[in-house]
């Protein structure tokens, strides 16, 4: 009661004529402040993809310690552009080209080396690397200039090799958190005004939820140089659209809802701001929470993401409570026009979805079996599914380190562009030699640098495999097999085909870890808000079955509409911990009403009434999410379109499916058992029949 007190003291304060325009002040100046406090603050670069007590991390570490461990080689491919062999001339014109690639270097080149069937030659350009990708990608935009000026006119050079593809991915998101920051402004406008039917009323959340991603950024962006946290920041920025607008479509559409019976428009915003907080407060602690289960993965990506991302959602929550009411106070009920809500007014809004939940109550048992078939033929995508990508298939677009690697494959041993390295002991390094070169798929090994006390020696190991491809990632475990059992070596395998492999254990490992931990807190946070065991066991039962499914859709899709042979490895990970926190969000919106609805008319007639009252609200939050999910397709990387697709379907079966089929036909099914070991408050053991009756009417009409 006390609490319920509080909040009303609040929400009329922040309504009221004065308190609105005081609110709006603090909000500015709060705004002002911190955008000024951080506003130089940059996010981290994306870097390390393995954990960090990886083999292939304690390798890179070590790597650190030679001398020169900033010179790293990248490759010069060339061919003829009409596939024939390379002529005489042609060789001759490379070895001109070398001394300019010296000059712009400062190092010295080696080549050209022609492959064995003639048709591709390489040069082998040793350069200094920078602290990060986008550093780094200057360093070979700068070498990429000066052989596109000296190259010889009748051949094809291509730059690529390891701190090639580093780059290229920095280079990629060159201006791609703008363009998708854009394309979300304009797809949750282009909704919003389709849901509101009004041009005014969109701009007011639109605003507010801008204004809380641009502080968002540069909060994340502090406490990820701050705290050295790796992650994307256009997730964050799609996290914060979305939960954001997902908020305000709720606590506006309740306010309409309170308008059509109180004169007064600050009083109809105060009941609605106090009818809708604990949903809103639950559904925002429930991801929150999911998020920050993160910070115990491995993956410093994986684990740099948790914290920014609850941050970012944090900022949307404050935004849409304490700066979204006052101004729609402010603006008062014509922010409606031309569609303004009245007492009296019949809503239009509803029938539609009263039918369908009247409909699916009257036959819970078929309408429960039928969208589960869905489900299942949805998830039956998964068969056939594997993880990981390799070099060539990570990029959604071509690049020209991947179109190297590509013609360097087809001529040269495919490792040549990535080759495995092993750090040993110096004294044991002609047994290691051997054992490496026993192998399968071993071009060839050979020394390359040694630590200035000539302690440890580093080799480099051409394999004869695509890197990253399964092959590759088998013969990394041999190795690491055979030079682990040479006697006094110590010695360890690395290398950015290595990494690929402990990232696929570290990634498997976090899924396994995070996971079940992602499902705890789904069902606590239920637990707590709906007082029940049985109604959160059932709800996070569905909303598995929905993520399955829908991880199971978007693998199917991603290989036959887009030619994706396997999802990425931070896909399956990221997507179930999206789709089950985010799926909930939605299961709090429909079911906190119906607690609320069963309280007056029983359980069934209830979840009637919350899915009219709440149709329409939840399937716009979900196009919207969805939609929003939909824009990580614009962004280079396979791995952020994968995860656009599958999280923005797996939306859309929840808002179209979970939300309006099965959850109304389980609650019919179990009745008021549903809130065992709660009990509604009409219900008593005299008034039972009378409160099926009033039960069965609501329904009936």
């Amino acid at each position: 009661m006390a609490d319920s007190l509080v909040r009303s003291r609040f929400s009329d304060m922040l309504t009221s004529r004065r308190g609105a325009w005081v609110a709006i002040g603090v909000v500015l100046v709060v705004l002002v402040a911190l955008f000024g406090l951080f506003g130089g603050a940059e996010a981290s670069q994306r870097t390390a993809r393995a954990p960090v007590d990886s083999e292939s991390h304690q390798v890179g570490e070590l790597l650190a310690t030679f001398p020169d461990a900033d010179v790293q080689s990248v490759l010069v491919v060339a061919s003829r552009a009409d596939s024939e062999s390379l002529t005489e001339a042609n060789v001759d014109s490379l070895e001109s080209l070398v001394p300019a690639l010296n000059s712009s270097t400062g190092s010295e080149s080696n080549g050209p080396l022609v492959s064995e069937d003639g048709a591709a030659a390489v040069i082998v350009v040793p350069i200094t690397v920078g602290e990060d990708g986008t550093r780094t990608a200057q360093v070979v935009e700068e070498l990429r200039a000066d052989v596109a000026a000296a190259a010889p006119g009748d051949l094809v050079l291509q730059v690529t090799g390891g701190p090639v593809f580093g780059a290229d991915v920095a280079s990629a998101f060159e201006g791609a958190d703008v363009t998708l920051l854009l394309v979300t402004i304009a797809i949750v406008a282009v909704l919003l005004i389709v849901t509101y039917r009004s041009p005014i009323l969109w701009l007011v959340p639109l605003v507010v939820v801008a204004l809380a991603d641009g502080l968002a950024g540069r909060l994340t962006a502090a406490a990820g140089s701050t705290w050295g946290l790796e992650f994307d920041a256009g997730i964050i920025s799609v996290l914060v659209f979305g939960a954001g607008t997902n908020y305000a479509l709720l606590l506006i559409s309740r306010y309409r809802e309170e308008l059509l019976s109180a004169e007064d428009h600050r009083l109809a915003l105060s009941r609605a701001w106090r009818k809708t907080v604990p949903a809103i407060l639950a559904s925002n602690v429930t991801v929150v929470l999911a998020l920050l289960t993160l910070i115990l993965a491995a993956i410093p990506m994986t684990r740099g993401l948790g914290i920014p991302a609850a941050m970012g959602l944090l900022v949307a929550l404050a935004a849409v409570l304490f700066g979204l009411p006052p101004l729609l106070a402010v603006f008062a009920r014509k922010i409606f026009w031309p569609f303004i809500p009245r007492p009296g007014v019949t809503p239009r809004q509803g029938r539609a979805w009263r039918a369908v939940a009247s409909h699916v109550v009257r036959r819970p048992g078929t309408s429960l079996l039928s969208a589960l078939a869905l489900l299942a033929v949805m998830a039956t995508g998964l068969f056939g599914t594997s993880v990981g990508l390799d070099q060539l298939e990570k990029f959604r677009v071509q690049s020209e380190s991947a179109t190297g690697l590509e013609v360097l494959s087809e001529h040269f041993p495919p490792g040549e562009a990535q080759p495995i390295v092993v750090v040993t002991d110096s004294e044991s390094i002609d047994d290691v030699l051997t054992a490496i070169n026993g192998v399968e798929g071993v071009v060839r090994a050979h020394p390359a640098r040694t630590t200035e006390d000539g302690t440890l020696t580093n080799i480099m190991v051409t394999s004869a495999y695509v890197p990253s491809t399964e092959q590759s990632t088998n013969q990394v475990e041999q190795l690491r097999e055979v030079v682990h059992g040479v006697p006094d070596a110590d010695a360890l395998v690395g290398g950015a085909v290595a990494e690929d492999l402990d990232a696929r254990v570290g990634n498997e490992l976090d899924l396994v870890l995070i996971a079940p931990l992602v499902l705890a807190v789904s069902f606590l946070v239920l637990l707590l808000l709906l007082r029940s065991v049985v109604a959160p066991v059932l709800l996070l039962v569905v909303n598995l079955a929905s993520a399955v499914a829908a991880i199971g859709a978007g693998a199917f899709l991603s290989r036959v509409l887009f030619d994706q042979p396997a999802l990425d490895l931070q896909v399956p990970l990221l997507a179930f911990l999206f789709l089950v926190a985010l799926g909930i969000d939605y299961t709090i919106f429909l079911v906190h009403r119906a607690r609320a609805e069963a309280d007056k008319l029983g359980t069934r007639a209830g979840m009637v009434e919350a899915v009219t009252h709440t149709g329409s609200v939840i399937t716009s939050a979900g196009i919207v999410l969805a939609a929003v999910f939909a824009a990580l397709g614009v962004l280079p990387l396979v791995t952020l379109s994968q995860l656009g697709l599958i999280v923005g379907l797996g939306v859309l079966v929840d808002t179209l499916i979970v939300r309006t089929v099965i959850v109304p036909a389980i609650f019919s099914l179990a009745g008021d058992r549903i809130w065992w070991p709660g009990r509604l408050r009409l219900r008593s053991s005299s008034g039972e029949s009378a409160h099926e009756s009033r039960e069965l009417t609501a329904v009936a009409d």
